[in-house]
């Protein structure tokens, strides 16, 4: 009779919520999600990189969270889970943090159903890379296969576009590049254990502009995006959550399923992470569970989701501030002046090339800088922090000293990109950048993989 119960249960759950591997997966994807370890100096060292201001968050106030799960934890039969086992009515109840708005799921679904050919990009950091399980056992790659088996007659491309140690503002600044260049039919989005209450405005300000800009795509894609955690319940999940019932954007939490069974002790942490951050093989097929558990519930509903599309016409205060976000890298931007600096082919945190220093003795002149003119509102940069021969440099704009960034990693897990915004104007205009090594005793080197402007 339990048992019975428990699966008329879990029935009734699925029709109240709704509002791995194939080969034949094609990949489309940005090259940055496989270039994104170079300059690493161990895996384990990127699985550290996501939290690297993390761990002093815990303390920090955050919203908190609506029951928007449209399930009451009270009507729900506690059944226990086990690891590799049947997602259990309370996991997937807790995963639904907003079930948000599934009209463009009914038509990206309703495309695959006419064969159509679609593709499905996945942006965040290292855990949508495949940091702890590898390209073929990450969740986006299994998420994507799940989607392309269970419409075998269509073709599903695959853009992993996740780059470690990123989260939303380097996020809408390279959307263009890495995501909507491939059109995308659907985008799941994972940054919520990046973003980080250091620079929480910040964040907000580029996630909400992250989520316009995906919706006003030419492509229209449907939006999904992701909460993590890390072991000890730090996340971005509930700032990001305000955005996402703001344009009723489904979000699947990772974070509130997950803990809520570790509490009850049904499993441990160390059975789906080998850090404090990082789902492993296990971890990552958990994960894949609670994203496509939420996709069949659209799939089996497809003829009775109607109405309109998510209202993304009112944005909030500056919502739109990074609507027109993107990068100028090596690639296509050419100083005023490279100065000391050359140009680098070579990856460098994710990124396809870079500005680079490098000196044998650390003395610079201000002839060394690298210039640039720019034509934004807010400008920034994207730089290398690197344990070994770091640099400071000053940074100027239109000849004014604004800010020093320090490149100091020394005695980090690796090398990763990290971000500044340097200035922000109150109307677009041309600006001029230079950034200036500063002289020191030894071997020096700086990477500058972009600058950002919007």
């Amino acid at each position: 009779m339990k048992k019975f119960m428990a699966i008329m249960a879990a029935a009734a759950l699925v029709l109240s919520l709704t509002a791995c591997k194939n080969d034949t997966v094609s990949d489309s994807g940005s090259s940055a999600a496989d270039s994104s370890a170079a300059d690493n100096t161990s895996s384990s060292g990127d699985n550290a990189g996501d939290s690297r201001t993390n761990a002093d968050t815990t303390e920090n106030e955050v919203p908190e969270s609506e029951d928007s799960k449209g399930e009451s934890q009270d009507a729900i039969e506690e059944i226990p889970y086990t690891l590799g086992g049947e997602l259990t009515p309370t996991m997937i109840a807790n995963s639904r943090y907003n079930v948000g708005n599934q009209v463009r799921l009914v038509e990206f679904f309703k495309k695959l159903q006419a064969g159509e050919e679609v593709t499905a990009a996945f942006l965040g950091g290292s855990i949508t890379q495949g940091s702890s399980a590898g390209n073929d056992l990450c969740y986006a790659r299994l998420t994507a296969n799940w989607i392309q088996e269970q419409f075998p007659d269509s073709t599903v491309n695959y853009v992993n576009a996740g780059i470690g140690a990123t989260g939303s503002y380097i996020g809408v600044h390279r959307c263009d590049k890495d995501v909507l260049s491939h059109e995308p039919d659907i985008v799941f989005v994972d940054f919520s254990v990046n973003d980080t209450t250091e620079h929480t405005e910040l964040n907000k300000l580029t996630y909400e502009s992250l989520m316009r800009k995906l919706w006003f795509a030419e492509s229209s894609p449907a939006v999904v995006t992701i909460a993590m955690t890390q072991d000890n319940g730090t996340s971005f999940q509930d700032y990001h959550g305000e955005i996402v019932k703001r344009y009723d954007i489904p979000m699947i939490s990772y974070k509130d399923a997950i803990l809520d069974i570790i509490d009850k002790g049904y499993i441990k942490w160390t059975d789906i992470s080998d850090d404090n951050i990082h789902p492993n093989v296990p971890g990552h097929a958990l994960l894949t569970d609670l994203i496509t558990n939420y996709l069949q519930s659209v799939i089996d509903n497809l003829d009775s989701i109607s109405g309109e599309e998510s209202d993304f016409s009112q944005p909030a205060e500056s919502g739109e501030k990074y609507l027109n976000a993107k990068l100028l890298t090596p690639i296509d931007t050419e100083p005023v002046s490279l100065g000391a600096f050359a140009v680098r082919d070579a990856a460098f945190g994710g990124f396809n090339g870079s500005w680079m220093l490098k000196s044998s003795d650390g003395q610079f002149t201000e002839a060394d800088g690298i210039e640039f003119k720019v034509t934004a509102k807010n400008i920034g940069l994207i730089y290398g922090k690197t344990i070994s021969n770091p640099v400071k440099a000053d940074i100027f704009i239109d000849g004014e000293l604004i800010t020093t960034l320090d490149t100091d990693f020394s005695g980090g897990w690796g090398n990763y990109a990290e971000f500044a915004e340097i200035a922000v104007f109150p109307d677009e205009g041309e600006h001029t950048l230079k950034i200036v090594p500063q002289s020191k005793d030894g071997a020096a080197a700086m990477y500058i993989s972009a600058i950002t402007i919007s």
